[in-house]
């Protein structure tokens, strides 16, 4: 078996290394400068952690990531279980009039500039303002709509492509031993499709976490989204408290994803584990 050639490796390490920087060296040095004592971002003049103070006394700031928070909550939540019906309507209900169309409608949100989902939800509001009362005020409701709305696209995609790769046969055994299908569903099908609901879940979040363009559209004064807080307070100047925000939420996402690689591992050796005892039986 032939060896790589030196100048190959060298190559690869060399391609992967600017990538890894191109990624990640800005990030590294927006973490540097939310310890930086001086208010300007570019200037360093010593160590601090005094911005993290300011941070947490900056009530515009924390009242917008509590809603933020709540709403992607909300938000992902409610799209789970919206899209996972759509899921199951697109791939299990079998040939039905407007499945076409019902398909469109669906996945729609996915290729629409967020400009015109934006616009068009602020119309509709405008619209249902004049009928009923809740709408006359745009606020957390109407953010928590729009936000489930285009959610709701994407945990569906997920979820009927992993419907479509489930093997039907075990759930018609387990009919066939007489279990009844919610049995069958709580059972069989949706511990199989948890993984995908999972993801589902986790996108929309981050989805709705992230929003600030259709949010713009359809808040209200009494409701600012944390993007919207920090996009503009940028317009300004970057402050440094925007960097301590940055540092705090890069930290929580980098445990959570360490902690989710570490359980995803412990499992999979414990079923490759449980395999080899199976098959050595």
């Amino acid at each position: 078996m032939s060896s790589i050639p030196v100048y190959k490796t060298r190559w690869k390490w060399l391609i992967l290394g600017l990538g890894f920087s191109f990624l990640y060296l800005p990030i590294l040095s927006l973490v540097v400068y939310s310890f930086n004592a001086n208010r300007l971002v570019t200037v360093w003049s010593g160590f601090s952690t005094k911005w993290y103070g300011e941070l947490f006394r900056d009530d515009l700031l924390m009242n917008g990531i509590v809603l933020s928070l709540t709403i992607a909550f909300l938000a992902a939540t409610a799209a789970v279980v919206l899209g996972t019906l759509a899921a199951f309507a697109m791939t299990r209900l079998g040939k039905l009039r407007g499945e076409t169309s019902f398909a469109f409608m669906i996945t729609a949100p996915l290729v629409m500039p967020e400009v015109i989902t934006g616009l068009s939800m602020l119309l509709l509001f405008i619209s249902l303002g004049q009928v009923f009362d809740l709408f006359s005020q745009r606020g957390m409701l109407t953010i928590w709509i729009a936000h489930t709305t285009f959610c709701t696209a994407y945990v569906a995609v997920v979820v009927s492509s992993r419907l479509r790769e489930l093997d039907l046969s075990v759930e018609e055994a387990a009919q066939d031993l007489g279990a009844h299908p919610f049995k069958v569903f709580f059972l069989v099908t949706l511990p199989s499709i948890m993984p995908a609901i999972v993801s589902g879940w986790l996108l929309a979040f981050t989805l709705s976490l992230d929003d600030v363009v259709i949010a713009s559209f359809v808040s209200g004064p009494s409701a600012t989204t944390l993007p919207m807080v920090v996009f503009s307070s940028v317009r300004l100047g970057v402050s440094p408290k925007i960097n301590a925000l940055a540092t705090i939420i890069i930290s929580v996402v980098a445990l959570a994803s360490f902690l989710a690689w570490w359980f995803m591992a412990k499992a999979e050796k414990r079923r490759i584990l449980e395999a080899r005892m199976a098959g050595g039986t």
